[in-house]
């Protein structure tokens, strides 16, 4: 039986102390600033990008992984006996997914399996971290997916942006497009949801916004009983990223709260995101 890696995109946002040990390579997408290309976490990381997108004139855009950056990977894991679980960024905010369902072509033997995790950011984190402790554990690839889809199902994403503006001028906006225009000083509550951005509701102040997203995702978790897996996102925030973290983990039991991390919005959601936005990932019974 071939051992199983998990590849993932630098959208997941996973920690470093929970990336640790795991079976977990990583593919980066891209940020096309002008004339560059630039390799997301790796050509330019989060402290780079948001000091220049403060002076910058020239705004940032996204671009997916290539057909033939997924095929190198792939191929290069198979050589090293590898079986293969692709989990990436929702198909509905990136067109990532179809770029390794192209690669996936060159290897018909089935030791590449693919899974769209619907969301981004650590909500997809957790679903791969969930098959990657699998895999490590000894589990085949049939199994390693069947985990991930499980925890598909079990993990959630709400999130704050000061602006509209970010998701507007890259096409990402979805559902929240409803609250285009609306007054300034409200601040737009957004989640996830069947792999979109989706309005929630508009609260007038950041602060009672970050209040209200903790209400969401305790309610949402209220009926849980097994383990319940949080990280704390931020864009360029780290002090109030900590302090959503220390809420929220407040709202559980101590001894339901199995993770609770903090972790930076990479360069190609902060694209999106713009500065300053915080969000909360969750998993459950996983």
């Amino acid at each position: 039986m071939n051992k199983v890696m998990v590849v993932t995109d630098s959208t997941a946002n996973i920690p470093l102390e929970l990336l640790n040990g795991n079976p977990i390579a990583s593919i980066p997408l891209q940020v096309i600033w002008g004339n560059e290309v630039l390799r997301d976490g790796i050509d330019i990381k989060p402290t780079q990008f948001y000091e220049r997108l403060a002076v910058d004139k020239v705004m940032p855009s996204t671009s997916q992984v290539t057909p033939e950056e997924f095929k190198s990977l792939y191929s290069r894991l198979i050589d090293e006996g590898y079986d293969i679980l692709s989990v990436h960024i929702s198909g509905k905010l990136s067109s990532t997914l179809d770029s390794a369902v192209q690669a996936k072509k060159y290897f018909p033997d089935e030791r590449i399996q693919l899974v769209d995790s619907l969301s981004t950011s650590m909500a997809m984190g957790f679903q791969v971290l969930s098959a990657a402790r699998m895999a490590a554990s000894g589990a085949t690839l049939a199994e390693c997916k069947a985990v991930s889809e499980k925890s598909r199902q079990n993990t959630g994403l709400y999130f704050v942006v000061s602006t509209l503006e970010f998701l507007h001028r890259g096409g990402r906006i979805g559902g929240a497009q409803a609250f285009m225009g609306t007054m300034l000083n409200l601040k737009p509550l957004l989640e996830m949801r069947d792999g979109r951005i989706e309005a929630v509701e508009r609260v007038r102040t950041f602060s009672k916004a970050t209040d209200r997203l903790l209400d969401l995702v305790e309610a949402r978790l209220a009926k849980e009983t097994g383990p319940v897996r949080l990280c704390a996102l931020h864009a360029n925030a780290p002090d109030e990223g900590n302090q959503l973290l220390e809420k929220a983990v407040k709202r559980f039991p101590t001894s339901l709260v199995s993770d609770a991390v903090l972790s930076t919005i990479s360069v190609v959601l902060g694209t999106h995101t713009g500065p300053g936005a915080l969000g909360l990932a969750y998993m459950y019974s996983m």
